[in-house]
């Protein structure tokens, strides 16, 4: 029986200061990986301070993925404890590497799946305002059994975000295009204006088969509902009366 000396612990101690089990620390003895090296009166196993710098490196290098005859291969070079701090030291590196790639490639992942989901009620509102649901629900009501709103439903279903707000800077063009034609002094028959007129029929295009006929009766609903020509001339006083009728000679110049 060998006599302890310095400061030694037991095989249970051992397991809850390094975080590993019993059975853990009775397979290494088993294997010759780590054996105790002195022994308590009573003929317990004892490990001492050489023994747990040996377990600290067998941990390090078991959580770095080393197969357990790896481990004990690299044990038996007689490097000491620096070099094998080292060596971990440099594995550990690496790995953060290879983790910080992997992160990066989750990232751009999950960025992808995000941006390719359909808009959600939140976000249809921050970027349409408080009223855009209201507005939805009465369109419904209003069109829902004609063939344009279930074609306008089918193509919109699955746009992100990212798809709403190239509308939303699509109609603020359009609306820019009109204002430029009003400052600019001219008449809903210009050229200036009816193009601005194609423009926005155009935006229609994105929803639903947009013809010029089709497009005169929206543009005759512009004056004929105040609640359009309220958001028209909220804009520009007398600008629902002006795109009304620049989209109407937009329709006589094509079909003429």
């Amino acid at each position: 029986m060998t006599e302890t000396t310095g400061v030694t612990l037991t095989v249970g101690q051992v397991a809850e200061r390094f975080g590993v089990t019993v059975r853990t620390l009775h397979h290494y003895d088993e294997i010759g990986l780590l054996s105790p090296s002195e022994r308590s009166h009573a003929g317990y196993r004892l490990y001492t301070e050489e023994d747990l710098t040996r377990l600290q490196h067998v941990v390090v290098y078991r959580r770095l993925g080393f197969a357990l005859e790896d481990v004990a291969m690299l044990l038996e070079h007689p490097e000491g404890a620096v070099e094998h701090l080292r060596r971990q030291r440099t594995a550990v590196l690496q790995r953060l590497g290879e983790m910080r790639d992997l992160v990066t490639a989750i990232d751009r992942a999950l960025e992808r799946e995000m941006s390719n989901q359909p808009a959600t009620p939140d976000e249809m509102k921050e970027l349409f305002g408080e009223g855009f649901h209201d507005a939805q629900a009465e369109a419904e009501e209003r069109w829902g059994e004609t063939d344009a709103w279930r074609q306008s439903q089918e193509r919109t279903k699955g746009y992100t975000k990212a798809d709403w707000e190239e509308v939303r800077a699509e109609s603020d063009r359009t609306h820019q295009a009109f204002t430029d034609a009003m400052d600019a002094g001219e008449p809903p028959t210009s050229e200036m204006a009816m193009d601005a007129a194609e423009l926005h029929r155009a935006s229609m295009q994105r929803f639903y088969d947009c013809s010029y006929e089709m497009h005169r009766g929206l543009a005759d609903m512009y004056v004929s509902d105040p609640r359009f020509t309220a958001t028209y001339d909220e804009i520009r006083p007398g600008m629902a009366h002006y795109v009304r009728d620049a989209i109407h000679a937009n329709a006589d110049r094509h079909q003429g």
